[in-house]
Order: C-alpha cells, then sequence, then structure tokens
C-alpha cells in the first residue's frame, strides 16, 4: 500500500473516531435545553436529509417482509438506543455512559452466537467479560460513593449497549440483502423516527425556536445530525476501502477514551482513581475478548458488516 495512501486512511479513522467520541459530550449539553426525544428527533432528521442530499436515490425492497427487519433495526438501534443513551446521559457522566457502551460487542456476540450461528464463544470471552463487568461495577460504585450520580444512570448505558446488540444482528441480517449501505441506513433513520412518536406521551417535543437557534445548541444539533452521522459514515468508509476492516477496527478502542477525554476538558467531569481503575478495567475486558486467532477472511467479513451500520450507533 502506497505511504501516502495509508496516513491518508488514519487520518480518516482517527478523525471519526474523535468525532464519535465527542457525541457524547454535545448529546449532554444539548440535554441542558432539550428533552432525550427532542434531541433524537433533531439528531436523525438533521442525518436523514443529509443523507438524502448525498444520495438522492429511493431503496427498492422486493419482498415485504425485509421492512421489517428495517423497522427492527430502526426501533432498537435508534429509538429504543438513542432513548436510553440520552437518559443515562441524564443521570451519569459522559465518560461513563461512552465506556459502558463501548461493552456493546459482548452483547453482540453472545446474540450472533445463538442466533447468527457465530463461532463458540471462547475462554478469552468470558474472563474479557467478567474483567469488563467487574470495570463497570467499579465505576457505578464510584458514583454512589460521591454521592454525586445515581446509578440508574449506569443502568440506562447498560440498556443501551444491550439494545445495540441487537441492533448489530439485525443489521448483519439486512447486510445479507445487498444494498447500498447509504440508502439502508436512511431507511432506519426513517423507522427511528417514526417509531419514536410514541417517547412523546412521556417526554416534551420542547423544540422552542429560540432554543434551536441558539448558537451553542445548534452546533452541537449539527454536529451530531451532519458531522457524527453524514460526514462520519463517508470518512469511516473511506477509510475502511484504505485500511481494510481489520485496521480500521482497532480505531474503535479509542472511541470511549476520547469520551474521558473529552468530558474532562469540556464538562470538567471529575475522574477519580477509582473511576480511572474502572475504565481501565472495561477498556482491557473488551480487548482480551476479542479472539484473534479465527479466519482472517471470515473476520474482515464480519467487521464489514458490522460497521455497514457504525454512522449510525456513533452519530
Amino acid at each position: 500500500m502506497d505511504r501516502d495512501k495509508a496516513i491518508q486512511g488514519h487520518l480518516l479513522a482517527f478523525v471519526t473516531v474523535f468525532i464519535w467520541g465527542t457525541t457524547f459530550i454535545s448529546t449532554k449539553i444539548l440535554l441542558r435545553s432539550f428533552s432525550p426525544v427532542a434531541i433524537l428527533f433533531l439528531r436523525f432528521i438533521t442525518g436523514f436529509f443529509a443523507l438524502l442530499l448525498i444520495y438522492p436515490r429511493r431503496l427498492r425492497v422486493e419482498e415485504r417482509r425485509r421492512e421489517l427487519y428495517f423497522a427492527g433495526a430502526g426501533f432498537c438501534g435508534i429509538s429504543l438506543y438513542y432513548l436510553m443513551e440520552n437518559m443515562a446521559l441524564i443521570y451519569s457522566f459522559a465518560a461513563n455512559v461512552g465506556v459502558i457502551i463501548s461493552t456493546a460487542p459482548f452483547f453482540t456476540a453472545i446474540l450472533a452466537h445463538f442466533f447468527l450461528g457465530g463461532e463458540k464463544l471462547r475462554w478469552r470471552f468470558f474472563a474479557g467479560f467478567a474483567v469488563a463487568l467487574t470495570g463497570i461495577f467499579l465505576i457505578s460504585v464510584n458514583g454512589i460513593s460521591n454521592f454525586q450520580l445515581n446509578p440508574l444512570g449506569d443502568l440506562f448505558a447498560v440498556f443501551a449497549a444491550m439494545l445495540w446488540a441487537v441492533y448489530s444482528v439485525l443489521i448483519r441480517k439486512i447486510g445479507e440483502f445487498g444494498y447500498n449501505n447509504i440508502l439502508v441506513t436512511r431507511r432506519i433513520f426513517f423507522y427511528g423516527v417514526v417509531l419514536s412518536f410514541p417517547a412523546l406521551f412521556f417526554f416534551p417535543l420542547d423544540l422552542a425556536v429560540n432554543r434551536v437557534t441558539d448558537p451553542v445548541n445548534l452546533f452541537n444539533i449539527l454536529f451530531l445530525g451532519l458531522g457524527a452521522s453524514a460526514l462520519c459514515f463517508a470518512t469511516w468508509n473511506a477509510a475502511l476501502k484504505i485500511l481494510g476492516a481489520v485496521k480500521t477496527s482497532v480505531y474503535i478502542y479509542m472511541v470511549p477514551v476520547v469520551t474521558v477525554a473529552a468530558s474532562f476538558v469540556v464538562l470538567r467531569e471529575k475522574i477519580t482513581g477509582l473511576a480511572l481503575l474502572g475504565i481501565i478495567l472495561t477498556l482491557a475486558g473488551l480487548f482480551v475478548s476479542q479472539d484473534k486467532t479465527g479466519d482472517k477472511q471470515g473476520e474482515e467479513k464480519d467487521l464489514l458488516e458490522e460497521m455497514g451500520g457504525a454512522g449510525i450507533r456513533q452519530s
């Protein structure tokens, strides 16, 4: 591979994960002015029209039952996932939420094992899972000991990680249909927004013009809707094409690290020794659980299928 091309690929991957890692901070800031559902609507309606401008074509679905997969992905990966994530950010630190949600691959592996005929779960997986759970426990206990947080926030983050696992299984199935990724993402955005309407019975939409046009709020809305959705979708896919799925996937581990650093700098969130130990254990467990002994070609295929919707989750 050409050296300049490789540098370009690494730069694209780094920019992408940097944006993804700071989305939790943007959401935390927006929660000062908007409800969790309002942020969800603003974020994904913006992302929907951005993708429509990028690729103004229509997705034609041959079999009607396939729409159920798109609706399921939108419901789990947009409606419920982001509602849980936004609720978590109300009660917990952005750093906590970012790290806990990074454990989604654990739950994805379990579901894939039972529903997609995935590989046998080896001892590394269970060892890593145990270490990561210990880390999550320490993060939550730290909040209780400081009397600053409600552990309910961390619980919402765990639920979000589980929902993302369900979404990942659905997106892998959708990947077998062979549709264009942008069209698939846009269709999932559509279902996610539509299926979020029932939440309005519990949360106000509160989209007052003066709040939306506030410079800080407007910047963060555009950052989430355009930057983290449309832009990162393009930069991540470009990095995948240059570096390959395996090399690019390493950058995913940087997302919670960026979140922790950004939450400290921007939100002034304090990171105690106990919380730092919990973060390190969670990330270490995630790293240990990844089995690198499998077939490389199969690993590339699985990563490409799951990362096809990466722009949705981290957007």
